[in-house]
């Protein structure tokens, strides 16, 4: 009799015919840097922290010895600094390029990975430059904002940044980046592109994180649609054209479908992010006592590679790779 309990009778044997294996390998462990001397817990997000560089680069350095190849950086930037044309996200001696700086000296053989995008900087609180139209209506201009893009990615291309990772979802970026890069001769820094970025609810938490909400409208002009599929594969198409070196999918948890897609339409490498909205629902329902947060972070990641992710983005990576 055919019984496929057989190869689930022990530990041993399950191990040996596991279809999909999770390591600290596989993480990429975003972290949160602000201007001051002292850590701060993150209200909206429980267990995360806004790092002091010295704190960050503890941190990041801990990651490391675990056995965590990259670090992501996202910068809470002070109130003062955010201008309407975001020229902070440029500044050679900011907060980032500082924080490129630190990690690299510290730590010469972890990744690090830079975040492009306006929002921390941008006094409007979106991803790209705002601008009224011609009927006076606000809107979120595209090439503008391409034009600041590629001098953010520069910025940290001379810092030091292995990888600088676009997640504004403007048209054309990966391209003028890819070609700015060049240009300056910084042919070996990577584009983690995001890819295929959904207009998700998912998203509140890491907003409270960096003080990044829009002031006013939404972000649904630029980025997707949740209900679509095939646009994530002409998206996918386009990033490869131009020149991203991998691909992202974000959230990570309610899109496996894309990622699967996605997967088998790249010969790209394909990154998913488990977002800070995942993240506070597994870490709220373990606090009560309703999950069991190892078995269910384990399970969450799991699945995450399993429909095709071979790099996630978590919040919880620190924790995963002193399970695994």
């Amino acid at each position: 009799m055919i019984r496929p309990r057989r190869n689930r009778k022990s530990p041993a044997v399950r191990d040996l015919v596991r279809e999909t294996t999770l390591s600290p390998a596989d993480f990429i462990y975003p972290l949160f840097v602000h201007d001051k001397d002292t850590d701060e817990a993150i209200d909206s997000m429980p267990g995360c922290t806004r790092w002091s560089l010295e704190g960050l680069v503890k941190e990041a350095g801990e990651a490391h010895a675990l056995g965590i190849p990259a670090v992501v950086i996202f910068p809470a930037i002070a109130e003062n600094l955010k201008t309407s044309e975001a020229q902070e996200s440029y500044n050679d001696k900011g907060l980032v390029p500082r924080a490129i700086q630190a990690l690299k000296s510290a730590h010469p053989s972890l990744c690090v990975i830079t975040d492009v995008a306006l929002d921390p900087y941008n006094a409007d609180g979106h991803d790209g430059l705002v601008r009224p139209d011609s009927d006076g209506n606000l809107e979120i201009v595209n090439d503008d904002t391409v034009a600041v893009l590629c001098q953010q990615a520069l910025c940290h291309a001379r810092a030091g940044a292995d990888i600088v990772s676009p997640s504004d979802m403007m048209d054309g970026r990966v391209l003028a980046i890819r070609e700015s890069l060049d240009a300056e001769g910084h042919t070996d820094v990577s584009i983690l592109a995001y890819t295929a970025k959904y207009a998700s609810a998912y998203y509140g938490p890491f907003r409270g994180a960096l003080e990044s909400e829009p002031k006013a409208g939404d972000k649904k002009t630029y980025q997707m649609d949740p209900a679509n599929v095939r646009e994530a594969i002409r998206e996918t198409m386009m990033d490869e054209d131009e020149g991203a070196d991998m691909i992202m999918v974000k959230p990570a948890g309610p899109y496996l479908d894309i990622i699967a897609k996605v997967k088998e339409s790249t010969t790209l490498p394909v990154a998913a992010y488990q977002v800070s909205g995942e993240y506070l629902m597994i870490k709220a329902a373990s606090q009560d006592g309703w999950l069991d947060e190892k078995a269910i972070v384990l399970e969450s990641l799991t699945g995450i590679k399993r429909a095709g992710a071979s790099i996630i983005l978590t919040y919880f990576a620190k924790d995963a790779a002193r399970w695994l």
